[in-house]
């Protein structure tokens, strides 16, 4: 195994891990302090500016004319509907049904990668997969209790599975240009078009936050979400781009449950029990499976 792919790897450990800490921050900001559109507004806006003054320090690169509408078409589904969908899900869900809904996108990107990618399945693959997404339904079937906050659970998991839909397309959407542009031009031009389609939609509940009187709280968890949830997860998820597949990407997701329960243990909201543990090493196999070359045996 090569530096760079140990890297990559690292790299979608930590997204995966900081995704995972966010399932809890996040459900705790809504809808008290802020509404789950207005929080979008506020990711994308705080991440476009950002990567618009972090690109300054970078030499400028020409968008082809080409791929523009593969711009907008990521920025839609990454930036947008995935975004809208999970936050939406979110307070109306639980942050540990959030965690393990989205385990399905490793097998939605399986299907779609073989269908637009043509990549190809490997049975070692197709294991890891399958024993990653048993531990996970253990963890949530059997493992962990649901919040009370949750006023209605069926339509926020229904969304769940729409911002994890939308994550896999986005993946395979961005793939092709990931090698072309640098991780800064891709990002500084995907959040400025998610900015201008989130805005009319999000732009009422922003304006409903009381902003001048905000509790230091509320501040450094709206801060995290910005700067740890939104722009070093997708830089780093891009960077790993370079170096895995988007099924081996979409792999990782099966790590958010394990460090959504762990959190919530480190935080004092919930108990380590066997059963967990049992389950955490099957994610960890799964993922591990997943994330190994192998170039013979595939299903055809």
């Amino acid at each position: 195994m090569t530096n760079q792919r140990i890297i990559a790897l690292l790299a979608a450990t930590t997204a995966s891990t900081i995704y995972g800490v966010n399932h809890t921050i996040a459900k705790g900001l809504m809808p008290d302090i802020i509404q789950p559109f207005g929080f979008i507004l506020l990711r994308v806006s705080g991440a476009a500016l950002v990567f618009w003054i972090v690109s300054l320090f970078f030499t400028s690169e020409k968008i082809e004319r080409r791929d523009w509408l593969r711009f907008i078409a990521c920025a839609f589904f990454g930036m947008v509907l995935n975004m809208l969908a999970f936050f939406k899900g979110l307070s109306l869900s639980t942050p540990i049904n959030s965690s393990v809904i989205i385990t399905l996108s490793p097998v939605l990107l399986l299907v779609l990668s073989a269908f637009i990618l043509r990549e190809r399945i490997t049975w070692l693959k197709s294991i890891g997969i399958f024993l990653g997404l048993g531990g996970a339904l253990i963890l949530i079937l059997f493992g962990i209790k649901e919040q009370p906050n949750a006023p209605n659970i069926p339509v926020g998991n229904l969304l769940f599975i729409v911002n994890a839909t939308s994550y896999s397309v986005y993946l395979i959407l961005v793939k092709p240009l990931v090698p072309k542009y640098s991780s800064i031009t891709l990002m500084k031009f995907l959040f400025l078009f998610a900015l201008l389609i989130n805005l009319p939609i999000g732009i009422s509940e922003f304006a409903e936050v009381e902003w001048a009187t905000l509790p230091f709280d509320a501040i450094w968890k709206l801060t995290f979400v910005v700067i740890c949830t939104t722009v070093m997860t997708y830089l780093l998820n891009i960077y790993a781009l370079k170096q895995l597949s988007p099924s081996t990407i979409g792999a990782f997701i099966y790590l958010q449950p394990v460090i959504a329960a762990l959190f919530a243990v480190l935080v004092g909201a919930d108990s380590l029990t066997a059963l967990r543990i049992g389950a955490a090493a099957l994610i960890f196999l799964g993922v591990y499976l997943s994330t190994l070359k192998h170039p013979k045996k595939y299903i055809d």
